[in-house]
Parts: C-alpha cells; sequence; structure tokens
C-alpha cells in the first residue's frame, strides 16, 4: 500500500503491474518521494521475471498527474529545483529504458511534468473525460523532464510548438486525433480493465522480442536509416536464438496458442 514516504500502490494483475501515484489531495503531483517510489520500483520491475508489463495511473478520476508539486516547490530555491528537475531524468529515465512495455493509464488530466510521465511511456490509453497539456510557458518556465523532445516525436513539430507555446489543453478526442493517445477507454468501463484486456497480446507475449523491438525502435531516433537497419538487425538476433521463437513455431504447427517464457 502507498504511504507519505512511498506515495505509489502496487497492484500485479497476472503479468501486469499497475503503479498507481497515491496523492489525490495533491492531484497526484510529482513530488521527490514520488519520484524516487518510480526510479525504485522502475529498476526492481527490470530483473522481476513475473512481470511483462507495466501500467501507470493516478488515484482517483480527477488527475492523472498535475506534474511538478507546487507546494513543495515554494520553498526551494533556485538551485534545488536544478537539482529536483535533474530527479526526473535521474528516477523517469529508467522508465523511459524499460525493456518492459509502459503503459500509461490516463485517468484524469495529465499536465506539465504528469503529461511528461506519460510522454516516457510507450503506450497511452485516456478516460473519456481526459484532458492533457503542457502549460509551463505561461508560467514562465519550459517543459523541464523532456517535453520539448519527446511530444515533438508524437505528435509532429508543429503541434507541439502550438502546445507549448500557447499553453493549450487538448481533450482525448483530439489527443487520439494527433496519436497522442493511443485509445480511449469505452464509456462505462473502467479504466484498468479495458488496458489489461487491451494489452493482453502484451502481457502474454514474447519478451525477448517486445524488448528488442523496444530498444530497436528507441534507438532509431538516434540514427540515421542506414544504422537504424544495423541496430534492428543485431535486435532480430536476439530474438532469432530464442527459446520464445522455437515455441511459437511449435504452437503455429500444433495450432495452438503460445506460451512464452522469456528465454
Amino acid at each position: 500500500m502507498a504511504t507519505e514516504d512511498f506515495p505509489i500502490d502496487v497492484e500485479q494483475r497476472g503479468n501486469v503491474v499497475v503503479w498507481t501515484i497515491a496523492r489525490p489531495d495533491r492531484m497526484n503531483s510529482l513530488s521527490r518521494k514520488t519520484l524516487f517510489a518510480f526510479g525504485n520500483l522502475a529498476r526492481e520491475a527490470v530483473t522481476n521475471d513475473t512481470i511483462r508489463a507495466i501500467v501507470i495511473t493516478g488515484f482517483g478520476e480527477k488527475a492523472f498527474c498535475a506534474g511538478a508539486d507546487l507546494k513543495e516547490r515554494q520553498g526551494m530555491t533556485e538551485n534545488d529545483v536544478r537539482v529536483q528537475v535533474e530527479l526526473y531524468r535521474s528516477e523517469l529515465g529508467p522508465i523511459d529504458r524499460s525493456p518492459k512495455p509502459v503503459i500509461a493509464a490516463l485517468n484524469g488530466v495529465a499536465f506539465g511534468g504528469g503529461l511528461e510521465l506519460a510522454l516516457l511511456c510507450d503506450l497511452r490509453v485516456a478516460a473519456a473525460h481526459v484532458e492533457v497539456g503542457l502549460p509551463e510557458t505561461t508560467l514562465g518556465i519550459i517543459p523541464g523532464a523532456g517535453g520539448t523532445q519527446r511530444l515533438p516525436r508524437i505528435v509532429g513539430e508543429a503541434r507541439a510548438k502550438e502546445m507549448i507555446l500557447t499553453g493549450r489543453r487538448v481533450n482525448a478526442e483530439t489527443a487520439l486525433a494527433w496519436g497522442l493517445v493511443n485509445r480511449i477507454t469505452p464509456a462505462g468501463k473502467n479504466l484498468i480493465d479495458d488496458v489489461i484486456e487491451w494489452i493482453a497480446p502484451i502481457a502474454n507475449g514474447a519478451p525477448i522480442a517486445q524488448a528488442s523491438a523496444l530498444w530497436a525502435i528507441d534507438a532509431s531516433f538516434d540514427s540515421s536509416l542506414e544504422q537504424g537497419l544495423l541496430l534492428e538487425s543485431h535486435a532480430y538476433d536476439k530474438t532469432l536464438v530464442s527459446e520464445d521463437r522455437r515455441e511459437a513455431l511449435e504452437a503455429f504447427a500444433q495450432k495452438r496458442k503460445p506460451a512464452f517464457q522469456g528465454k
């Protein structure tokens, strides 16, 4: 259970672990303790063979995460804020680099660092009432947890500049149309239940293949096409020698679903 010192609730449902930011009184904002909790959980998940996928959400229906804990920041010096921003990189970085797929389940608004947390994830699912935005420039700063880099890669340069420079908030339907979210949970359906059902192919899939695919895709952003194709070849080779690949072939021949073991 979540505590004041470790404000993230952890629940494992089969091969999927759900991390819920449990700070509803602070709009599930990212305090220093929340950042450290995410870092610890992400590092531990890498070596936990019972986890195939990670879902990140917020408590309640009002906020996924409203970004930085502004109450906490009130007493910070400029240098304290610099240290805090660095924690976004050091403690949320393991989520960004996770070899296991990470899905943001947006149960409510995701503003500022909250949207940046969602952008770290591989996939995003939103409840129908969700709004997202990066309002930092309206507060005299800029996104400091990767928003200026990740948002353009997902929605394109023009839309990212519009959102960042105007502070525009977009609703779930617009976010879906722009590719900012992958899915909107149907009205009347529980968000987490919907997400877990939707990612069943991931939770029951081949972990080595998924990790290799994620690595190849992420590496492509820092490479030329030629280099990216070479990286893809290296990633493919990891799957070629896996037991999961042989299991898939046997299952196909036997007309059954494969039972992947991550080996």
